[in-house]
């Protein structure tokens, strides 16, 4: 099969979550196309069966803002054709799923058939997608996709709240690359910590909904008990902030600010627990990651994480805000070794099910049941 993936080409989960799809397709023998504005950060190599084909957005003095949904829709227009794409995978609802029904309606006038999944990831619907600006168009290209999918049970809920759907919306989550890992015997911790210290990390984009100033506060609660080091991984607008809060509690021999890395897997490998106290998670792939690497993971309650985070067996999760709890929580994990092995190896072995082989037949059934919807 053929398939054409739109997505943000960035750190942000999304793009990871596409970017890995793809490239896993590609590995089953199916021909795969990506179209955005630029490489996505996890496509280092391109092959025989993976294809990058770059969205230029024209300049113009007469646009204040430059239509990006025009540019995409007229490049997805040409991929289409030229390629022959058997069918079209949008992540993100704003602006793919719009622009990708413009290119439906531009090649029907052409005899071309375009099958649609879109899947919609969070923030797309819970913060822009349902502003009153974007609200309706929202609606109408999700219910004009062939097959609509959200990464939790949590995201269809609000997905149905929010907004007046009349496709069914299928459940399809986030996935681990289980073969992906580091040679424990080259796991340095030492690196950063002392033998009797024990790592906790942090990995987001360092926006306001990561609520970055509890993951410090948590980690000072820690540390008032537990000799700990903090590695926080990632940048954005909350990070200068974040540097002032350590220097401000002086902890700025022990917390760690590596800024955006490819080390992802290194960082995970030394980490003894790790911490998402978000305001909002659709799903909440870094925690999964972190389960993969034997990490148990200490967060907030909401969106998808409770699905994910297994109170009391991978994790712990609180109340958003609730800083207390979660250091209580995080203390708990931490506190001998053999409650932190337990807790390692519950994660470790949670993580299993969402192992990428067996999460990607549920999109290749997604892509046949949208072609044959529009035959």
């Amino acid at each position: 099969m053929k398939i054409g993936i739109v997505c943000y080409p960035t750190f942000g989960g999304s793009g990871v979550v596409a970017t890995e799809l793809g490239l896993a397709m590609s590995r089953k023998g199916h021909e795969v196309h990506f179209i955005t504005y630029s490489q996505p950060v996890r496509l280092d190599l391109l092959s025989p069966n993976v294809h990058f084909h770059e969205v230029h957005v024209p300049d113009y003095a007469l646009f204040h803002y430059q239509p990006y949904e025009l540019a995409l829709s007229s490049r997805l227009v040409n991929v289409i054709k030229t390629y022959g794409i058997d069918v079209l995978h949008v992540h993100y609802a704003i602006p793919h799923a719009y622009a990708a029904y413009m290119t439906k309606k531009m090649l029907e006038d052409m005899g071309i058939k375009l099958p649609i999944v879109t899947t919609l990831h969070g923030t797309d619907i819970t913060l822009v997608g349902s502003h009153p600006f974007y609200k309706a168009a929202v609606t109408f290209s999700i219910n004009q996709s062939d097959v609509v999918t959200t990464v939790s049970e949590s995201l269809k809920q609000d997905t149905e709240k929010l907004f007046k759907i009349y496709k069914d919306i299928k459940v399809i989550p986030n996935f681990i690359d289980l073969t992906t890992h580091v040679d424990p015997q080259k796991c340095e911790r030492h690196v950063l910590a002392e033998p009797n210290e024990r790592i906790i990390s942090h990995i987001s984009n360092f926006r306001p909904v990561k609520r970055i100033a509890d993951v410090i506060d948590i980690f000072k609660l820690i540390r008032e008990t537990i000799p700990s080091k903090l590695i926080m991984v990632g940048d954005g607008p909350e990070k200068a902030a974040a540097e002032d809060q350590v220097s401000a509690y002086g902890l700025a021999n022990d917390v760690v600010f590596l800024g955006k890395s490819r080390e992802i897997n290194q960082v995970l490998c030394y980490s003894d627990l790790f911490l998402l106290p978000s305001e909002a998670e659709s799903f909440g792939l870094a925690a999964l990651e972190a389960m993969a690497f034997g990490v148990p993971v200490v967060s907030s309650n909401t969106g998808g994480l409770p699905e994910l985070n297994i109170n009391g067996q991978t994790g712990y999760f609180s109340n958003v805000g609730d800083v207390i709890a979660m250091a209580e929580q995080a203390k708990r994990i931490l506190s001998d070794d053999k409650t932190l092995n337990q807790f390692k190896t519950n994660a470790k072995n949670h993580s299993i099910r969402y192992d990428i082989n067996d999460i990607m037949p549920l999109y290749e059934a997604a892509y046949e049941e949208a072609v044959q919807l529009v035959q």
